[in-house]
């Protein structure tokens, strides 16, 4: 009898883990272009989602536009994320009055992508300067998430402002979680969803090329805002620190998220909107 009670858990617990990994594997895939079109039904602007070319890579970018006086944000996505992490930002009207905005997906992470992530902030930092080529500059607001933030951070031409969202910027407190062994495991490697293994090369390279930047982050026009759940493990809060430490007071302001986590995009949308709105001007 219980030999029976044991396989019939066990089969029951099998199950679930397939069901469980199906759902995590689609939930975290790129959208197709109907899916993240169907973000915007309520919209009261029609986003614009066109295909754009940098170099010999091709990516997707997403534009809501009201008025070409407006400023403008530009969100930058983390490691993993797609131009779909900041839909329900763009799609808000209060927002769409207040702003222009667009967002894009980063080579890797395109829907149905072919090429791999480039493992270089020097590379998203010219993509994405390439995008916003043509824009008033200053009327420019980055707005770089996780990964996202030292993307925003590398730029140097003189802009409206960088808003940081819990950003990755020192690799001294640049965490590896223990689940990147199964992609780093060959026997293991294979059940890792394709998009997370670009997340992990990505990650497993952000250290190292943080190095190459992390000096000098305070060398910039700009005038930067740093916004840090201060309970983040994912990437720690030790990281607005670091960068509060860098920077002349006036020209860096460090945000506190009580208790916040890295998900604070999503757990914390009406305050991060509140902040979008007061560094408007």
């Amino acid at each position: 009898m219980f030999k029976k009670i044991f396989k019939i858990i066990s089969v029951v617990l099998f199950i679930l883990l397939i069901g469980l990994y199906v759902v995590f594997t689609v939930f975290t895939a790129p959208k197709s272009n109907k899916a993240v079109l169907d973000a915007y039904s309520e919209s009261k602007i029609s986003p614009k989602l066109t295909q754009e070319e940098f170099k010999e890579f091709s990516y997707r970018k997403i534009i809501v536009q009201n008025d070409t006086v407006l400023p403008t944000l530009v969100f930058v996505h983390g490691t993993i994320g797609s131009l779909n992490d900041f839909s329900k930002y763009m799609a808000d009207s209060l927002l769409q009055s207040k702003f222009n905005m667009i967002a894009y997906d980063r080579v890797g992470y395109n829907y149905e992508d072919k090429n791999p992530v480039q493992e270089s902030i020097a590379f998203e930092r010219d993509l994405l300067l390439d995008l916003i080529n043509g824009l008033p500059k200053d009327k420019v607001v980055l707005v770089g998430y996780s990964y996202g933030g030292p993307i925003a951070l590398s730029v140097k031409e003189k802009l409206k402002r960088i808003i940081l969202l819990a950003p990755a910027v020192h690799s001294k407190v640049e965490p590896m979680p223990w689940m990147l062994n199964f992609y780093k495991w060959r026997i293991t490697r294979w059940l890792v969803p394709k998009v997370w293994k670009q997340a992990s090369k990505e990650k497993i390279s952000h250290r190292e090329d943080l190095k190459k930047f992390e000096s000098n982050w305070n060398i910039t026009p700009n005038e930067v805002v740093s916004i840090h759940g201060t309970s983040d493990w994912i990437v720690p809060y030790e990281n607005s620190k670091m960068l509060e430490e860098q920077f002349d007071k006036k020209q860096f302001n460090l945000v506190d998220l009580d208790k916040g986590n890295h998900g604070l995009v999503w757990s914390n949308f009406d305050f991060i909107k509140e902040q979008l709105l007061k560094y408007r001007d």
